[in-house]
């Protein structure tokens, strides 16, 4: 199953539904057991609870009445726990005297030496970066932070990180996950889901693919398949200046899928030598039958180039347009109008500005789904957290955190070109093949880095290892054909 994301009004609206539970406080009580619960585990983990010390950030409102109950019940469990009011007379009351009746305290500054912080600053309703006094409890915490809800400073429905904000190394949420905790993944550490009673919730803002799904639906062959079956895609890419952009383009389509792939360009010579099962033309007018096309991988922004985007994009069949592509498409727009089927678009930062007209922006999430719209084509926005939005605007977008930045090498756009590409061609809808890819991707670069930086040429090596270690987590049931 998909991992669904929520904005700040869709989890207010669930909470209100709740009715007594909300307005009882069980709701509260509930969150605050969950903190308490994973500091505790985390302090057992590493030596014990009786006098180790945690440390609590308040601010104002409900967010700070978690913090403080949850202090009160790791106070009870022996826990030292100290806290720091921010705005004392707007702390929450009910939370605070629990506190004080279960021992705890309330300080001006955090002691040098704590085992864990708690940021019960502000909560989904938070906006901006923190504020001074916060910033300044925070510049001196060097324990494992724990933030309530979602760490201070980071915008609940954007995922906009303002500066300063907290960078957690656990966040503890309730009910459902908010979009900032994939959008700003790297902020929030590890991310525990508390169960407090909120119920399913339709209409989520943001969706994610899980590694056990995408191994489920990786395309393998079949009894009845062949090479012509698993689909057949064409690579135009890489150009004398830029050889490398087809071969690594063409690899990954290989590595992809079982079905046959056909190489429509200058670097013929270089792409046989590494892959001598690809069949080599010279244009894409004579590469015979495709399910799908790759454009644009460094094969220039000449007049050829711009011939042979068009006889592309004029193909009825899906196609994938990447960087040289994409420049090329942002000044001449009008090659989508006549497009019938489908179109996958993967810019970077600065594609994307040339396509929209305008600066990416901190807004991502909005920014990806309206070009989409705008363009009719699906998008996928590159980055440590890849953005897929379908031209559909009630369905979800598809993000991605790969969990690291090992990709962020020169040719790697390339190589998730290659995967996506060669999805499409086995019939995967360009939202779907986009996602697998970028999740494949992903793995493949922690593979191939093994904590070390690595470029494109090992994190192509690495797609076969990345694409069996999906597949195992779907389970036996689907490695057997």
């Amino acid at each position: 199953m998909p991992v669904d994301y929520f904005t700040a009004a869709a989890v207010r609206a669930a909470e209100a539904a709740t009715g007594d539970l909300l307005t009882s406080g069980a709701l509260m009580q509930r969150a605050a057991t969950g903190v308490a619960n994973v500091v505790a585990a985390h302090l057992v983990s590493t030596g014990g609870c009786y006098g180790r010390g945690v440390g609590l950030v308040v601010g104002a409102g409900d967010n700070g009445g978690d913090a403080l109950f949850a202090g009160a019940l790791l106070a009870r469990r022996g826990v030292s726990v100290c806290a720091v009011l921010l705005n004392p007379e707007r702390a929450h009351p009910a939370g605070l005297a629990a506190l004080r009746r279960s021992g705890g305290r309330v300080v001006e500054r955090l002691p040098a030496t704590m085992d864990a912080v708690v940021d019960g600053v502000v909560g989904i309703g938070g906006h901006g970066p923190l504020r001074e006094s916060a910033a300044t409890v925070f510049a001196s915490v060097t324990a494992p932070v724990f933030a309530v809800d979602l760490p201070s400073g980071i915008d609940a429905d954007t995922g906009v990180v303002h500066d300063p904000a907290v960078s957690a190394d656990v966040t503890v949420t309730f009910g459902v996950r908010r979009n900032a905790h994939l959008l700003a993944a790297p902020h929030c550490g590890r991310v525990v889901l508390i169960d407090i009673g909120l119920g399913d919730l339709d209409g989520a803002d943001l969706r994610s693919w899980t590694d056990d799904e995408v191994g489920r639906c990786w395309p393998v062959p079949g009894p009845a398949d062949d090479k012509y079956t698993q689909g057949v895609v064409g690579v135009v890419a890489g150009s004398p200046r830029y050889p490398g952009a087809g071969v690594l383009c063409t690899g990954a389509a290989i590595h992809a899928t079982s079905g046959l792939t056909r190489y429509a360009g200058s670097a013929g010579a270089q792409v046989l030598s590494r892959f001598p099962e690809v069949v080599v033309s010279e244009s894409p007018q004579a590469a015979g039958r495709v399910q799908a096309w790759i454009v644009g991988p460094g094969f220039g922004v000449d007049d050829d180039a711009l011939a042979r985007l068009r006889t592309v994009l004029a193909a009825d069949v899906p196609v994938l347009v990447d960087a040289d592509g994409l420049t090329m498409l942002a000044a001449h727009p009008e090659l989508l109008a006549a497009r019938t089927a489908a179109t996958l678009l993967t810019p970077h930062a600065g594609e994307f500005a040339r396509l929209a007209g305008q600066p990416l922006g901190p807004d991502r999430l909005a920014a990806v789904r309206d070009l989409a719209q705008r363009l009719g084509v699906t998008v996928l926005l590159k980055g440590r957290g890849t953005l897929i939005a379908g031209p559909e605007p009630s369905t979800p977008v598809i993000g991605n955190d790969a969990g690291s930045s090992w990709a962020a090498t020169a040719g790697s756009g390339d190589v998730l070109a290659g995967l996506a590409g060669a999805l499409l061609a086995s019939g995967r809808s360009p939202v779907d093949a986009a996602a697998m890819a970028a999740r494949v991707h992903s793995v493949a670069a922690a593979i191939g880095a093994d904590d070390a930086p690595l470029g494109a040429s090992r994190l192509l090596g690495a797609i076969p290892a990345a694409i069996t270690r999906l597949r195992r987590a779907a389970g036996a049931s689907v490695v057997r054909q």
